[in-house]
């Protein structure tokens, strides 16, 4: 979530830009008749940043012959319209990766509802505290650790541009095939939020990225 410091007035350019490509890359997403080719058109987009970029968070020398972010097939089980449930707000201070530690303020303004593989599932709702705010939904589930990154993975960053948008009736899209690891699973150098407590699923969701490349 949170870039490296010491950028130039050049790198601050490039942030920017990387954030016009996302942002613009999630308008395609919610506005595409079938999910499943936004998802193409969005994993299109992402390894061509991650293998070009100079804000890709794919260490420099590890760029060249990059061969693209393993992820689970689209599987359109793992879309769900979540109802918005509004919750008393609190003030979190979630923590953050990195050998210093740390954290980032946000406030739990509301949970989401839903029903996933047959299972009633919830998670909550965060705004960044901060000039413009944002929403922020991390998530762990019983895969995090093994074939998906352990300190979780985002669906909603609207800082950065990650929205899968509303339906309608006001309920929210979650569609955990676009569920993403955090900058700080490629490199340590990146200071990312981590999944809190509330926000861990009991459901494997063998959906979105990968951690590893399934052998």
């Amino acid at each position: 979530m949170t870039e490296p410091e010491g950028l130039t007035p050049a790198g601050l350019f490039d942030l920017l830009d990387w954030k016009r490509r996302i942002f613009g890359t999630y308008a395609e997403v919610r506005a595409a008749i079938d999910p499943a080719s936004g998802w193409r058109r969005w994993r299109a987009v992402r390894d061509e940043l991650f293998a070009t970029h100079p804000q890709s968070p794919v260490p420099p020398v590890e760029r060249e012959g990059f061969p693209g972010l393993p992820y689970f097939d689209y599987d359109p089980r793992y879309r769900v319209a979540a109802e918005v449930r509004q919750a008393e707000p609190e003030r979190y201070d979630i923590a953050t990766s990195g050998e210093a530690g740390g954290s980032y303020a946000f406030t739990r303004f509301a949970t989401v509802g839903f029903d996933l593989l047959g299972e009633p599932a919830e998670l909550e709702l965060y705004w960044l505290e901060g000039y413009g705010g944002g929403l922020f939904l991390p998530f762990r589930d019983a895969t995090s650790g093994t074939v998906t990154y352990g300190a979780g993975r985002y669906l909603f960053d609207t800082v950065k541009g990650a929205d899968l948008g509303t339906e309608p009736d006001g309920r929210l899209v979650l569609d955990f095939n676009f569920a993403y690891n955090p900058s700080c699973s490629y490199d340590p150098r990146w200071v990312c939020p981590l999944a809190p407590p509330p926000n861990r699923l009991r459901v494997r969701i063998e959906a979105g990225e990968r951690y590893e490349a399934e052998t």
